[in-house]
């Protein structure tokens, strides 16, 4: 009898080693999808939704075989998330989550197949898996179910999770709303509310180019007065004036989404390589600022460009309201 337990004993452990192998050769990875300033969960932006954290999730087929998992429609059957802090304490898991598992429902999945060499991405919001609801720097990594959560949580085991890499996340305080309903700025080295200053028209536009060069997005909006460039197009000008306060802050709040995702005015939010001031006019409530920059197109071309942007007086603060572009040709 002890022999034949010996037998299954080492069977079992064999079986489990080629698992592990396998297991080896198919890489799980995470990355975040568009990376940016993240802060707790429960600071709304301007359209009243949450911020997501996206993270995109790849499968990598290192083996000379093809891999077979089950995909579910609701990803959290197929995918978990592990948020520790520094001190390795496990966050809660999301009340999303947590509804969605426990309910009676059948779960949908299609199968997957990724060839020898190929991967498989997809991208889902960290937020749905982890109660994210205090500020600090924490560690996040995946794990990949490929028969489905729910059978390996009633003990149906047909192949191992999947463990993928770890990343950093900080997650900083809630935003400071200023008195026009608009959120403060906060300088992402210091975490100190960031505060316009009185500076001349080229030293504003000095300071907007010099952060997008250094990807500052939140320097990069201090001085850009969105309201006044948001009503520079007609039919968001009528959209602008058709909308109560609250509205109008979902708008600001969507202009400023599509400005840092280069959706709308795309000229602006182009880094430059380097720049030159070269003329500047001003009276007592406007002026204008010429810029000369350089933008590499390349590896030996540069492309020039002539900014002309307008600048606005009020309270004493210059702001940018509006800006023209004339091509240069290359060099």
């Amino acid at each position: 009898m002890k022999q034949f337990y010996s037998i299954i004993f080492f069977i079992a452990v064999l079986f489990l080693g080629v698992l592990s192998a396998a297991s080896a050769e198919i890489a799980l990875s995470i990355r975040y999808f568009d990376k940016r300033i993240y802060y707790i969960q429960g600071t709304a932006d301007l359209s009243g939704s949450i911020d997501p954290i996206y993270v995109q999730v790849t499968i990598t087929n290192n083996s000379p075989a093809p891999f077979h998992f089950k995909l579910a429609d609701e990803r959290a059957f197929s995918i978990d998330f592990s948020v520790r802090t520094m001190t390795n304490r496990l966050l809660e898991p999301a009340q999303f989550l947590v509804r969605k598992r426990n309910q009676y429902q059948q779960v949908y999945f299609r199968e997957i197949t990724v060839e020898s060499g190929e991967s498989f991405s997809f991208v889902e919001d960290l937020r749905n898996y982890a109660d994210l609801q205090q500020s600090g720097s924490f560690i996040v990594q995946a794990k990949m179910y490929p028969n489905l959560y729910r059978m390996v949580v009633e003990g149906n085991v047909a192949i191992r999770p999947l463990e993928s890499n770890r990343l950093s996340l900080t997650l900083r305080p809630p935003s400071i709303i200023g008195p026009d309903g608009i959120p403060l700025e906060m300088d992402v080295e210091t975490n100190a509310v960031l505060v316009r200053e009185k500076l001349p028209p080229d030293e504003v536009v000095k300071y907007l180019l010099s952060a997008r060069q250094k990807s500052q997005w939140e320097k990069f909006f201090l001085y850009l007065d969105l309201e006044t460039m948001l009503a520079r197009d007609g039919v968001r000008q009528r959209q602008w004036l058709a909308e109560s306060e609250e509205g109008r802050q979902r708008l600001v709040a969507q202009y400023r989404r599509d400005l840092q995702n280069q959706v709308v005015d795309g000229d602006i939010v182009t880094i430059p390589m380097e720049f030159q001031i070269e003329q500047t006019n001003y009276n007592e409530l406007e002026g204008m600022v010429v810029a000369l920059e350089k933008f590499k197109v390349g590896p030996s071309i540069t492309e020039k460009k002539r900014y002309t942007y307008y600048v606005r007086r009020k309270y004493d603060i210059w702001t940018i309201v509006d800006y023209s572009v004339i091509n240069l040709g290359t060099e």
